[in-house]
């Protein structure tokens, strides 16, 4: 008799620990991975659901995490006719002068719209990214106003305001900077993956653009190649599948910083990492949430691997 009931408990228990996960989904399955930044968030970008938050409500220095608000405008401008892709800009003392990542635009050269844009987009170009902030707005100080209304407006927390267009630091502002365009922009993780959320879905072409490996500045005679090392078209150490954004930088006081997408049978993720350590550590730690992330939607089996995969080592 005492043998029937332990074989009885020995069907039942297994049985109803797969109901309760079945119940109460995978995530008591499948371990959050450690991160190793100031701080992250992973957005389910279809729900707007965090899976993960570590520190996402902490104000910090973003970098080039900025951009993607430079970008949104930008492309409303296009939208609205307010620029054309076409639309010669003419570079400015200050925006040939301001530091961190650039062209290295020469004063009073003429580029395009369509060519500032692209470098921004793909090589974070800071001098690009003032250009187009003068061409817009007629000076900076009246585009990073329009950043912060529009930061306002999609529903980004007051914890994130915007300092300039480029997200550079102080330091590198360069010596003609306008005296009302100071300080250093912060954001917090959470506001980030929201901007990069509302970016992708008002502007799906913008993945077209943050997708590509390298673009050709004729006039200069020169490539610069795109700073996300997870695209899959790069076939490198970091390389993801899926991955086709968004944007990496990097600041003294800010850290390796990177806010990445990728899809993958038809769900999108979000993540931002802010303060990791080193260029290399912010596309691994992406990739860790990434893994969690589509890990909460595979099959058992699947789930059952990157269970191990996650582990820590």
């Amino acid at each position: 008799m005492m043998k029937k009931h332990w074989l009885r408990w020995a069907i039942v228990v297994p049985v109803l620990i797969i109901l309760i996960f079945i119940t109460l989904g995978p995530r008591l399955l499948i371990g959050k991975p450690n991160v190793d930044a100031d701080a992250a968030v992973l957005m389910d970008m279809h729900t707007g659901e965090l899976l993960m938050d570590v520190n996402g409500d902490k104000p910090m220095p973003s970098a080039n995490m900025s951009k993607l608000m430079t970008e949104l405008l930008v492309l409303e401008d296009i939208r609205t006719g307010r620029l054309g892709w076409n639309d010669e800009v003419r570079i400015s003392r200050y925006a040939s002068t301001v530091g961190g990542v650039n062209l290295s635009l020469r004063y009073g050269e003429r580029m395009t719209v369509s060519e500032l844009f692209q470098s921004m987009v793909v090589y974070s170009a800071n001098d690009a990214a003032v250009a187009l902030a003068e061409r817009s707005s007629g000076n900076e100080s009246a585009f990073v106003k329009r950043m912060n209304e529009k930061a306002t407006q999609i529903g980004l927390s007051p914890d994130s305001r915007f300092s300039n267009a480029s997200g550079a630091g102080p330091s590198e502002l360069g010596p003609n900077h306008p005296e009302d365009i100071r300080g250093e922009t912060k954001m917090t993780a959470s506001d980030t993956a929201k901007l990069a959320s509302y970016l992708i879905t008002s502007h799906p072409e913008i993945l077209r653009t943050s997708s590509r490996t390298q673009m050709e500045l004729k006039d200069k005679g020169i490539y610069i190649s795109n700073t996300n090392w997870m695209l899959p078209s790069l076939a490198g150490p970091y390389s993801y599948a899926g991955t086709d954004g968004l944007k990496a930088g990097y600041t003294s006081d800010a850290g390796y910083c990177f806010t990445g997408t990728a899809e993958q049978h038809g769900k999108r993720l979000v993540a931002v990492v802010l303060g990791a350590p080193s260029k290399e550590e912010r596309f691994e730690q992406t990739r860790r949430l990434f893994d969690y992330g589509f890990s909460l939607s595979t099959s058992f089996p699947v789930r059952l691997q990157n269970l191990v995969k996650l582990a820590p080592h």
